[in-house]
């Protein structure tokens, strides 16, 4: 057994892990018609001249299926999070009752759900194409350290095997995501 392929074989797992739950971060950010404090993880407010994400200023409840009702620390910053609300690509009005804000998701069309399948899938494609990216640095570096011909073989196999493994993984969480948006 060879110490170094053994090594390589773990970090390329551990890095095809990372591009999973890459994966899985990016699909909690769309939308699916039912209210998830994860739609609001890449909103950033301007506090105190640093952007700093909208969690990390006020708390984010769901008092009902389809709404979200952020709750800032510091009410100075209320106007400062509806602001970004309304610039950023979430396509949701605000509603400022001076203590909070409060979040309606409109109920999803079906184009509208068909599109999210889309950009799904093309979030699926780019994982894929990471991982498999991931391979082809392992295989490089496999074959700069195998000592036998046998060897090389044997843990280019592992690799191929290793992928396989995470591109199913990449399918079964699309297909969970997109199933849930499907889902009315």
């Amino acid at each position: 057994m060879n110490e170094q392929a053994d090594l390589i074989l773990l970090e390329l797992e551990e890095r095809m892990i990372k591009s999973i739950d890459a994966l899985v971060k990016e699909f909690a950010a769309i939308r699916t018609g039912r209210a998830n404090p994860a739609l609001l993880d890449r909103l950033l407010v301007d506090y105190w001249g640093v952007e700093t994400p909208v969690k990390q200023v006020a708390s984010i409840s769901i008092p009902e299926g389809n709404q979200l009702y952020i709750k800032p620390f510091d009410k100075s910053i209320l106007p400062k999070i509806e602001q970004a609300i309304l610039a950023s690509n979430l396509g949701l009005t605000p509603n400022n009752d001076g203590t909070g804000i409060r979040l309606t998701l409109p109920l999803l069309t079906q184009d509208r759900r068909k599109q999210l399948v889309k950009d799904v899938e093309k979030l699926s494609e780019n994982a894929k194409v990471a991982v498999r990216n991931i391979r082809r640095d392992g295989n490089d570096q496999i074959k700069a350290v195998a000592a036998t011909e046998d060897e090389e073989k044997g843990y280019l196999e592992d690799v191929q095997t290793l992928t396989d493994k995470y591109i199913k993984e990449v399918d079964k969480q699309t297909k969970i995501k997109s199933d849930d948006l499907l889902t009315i």
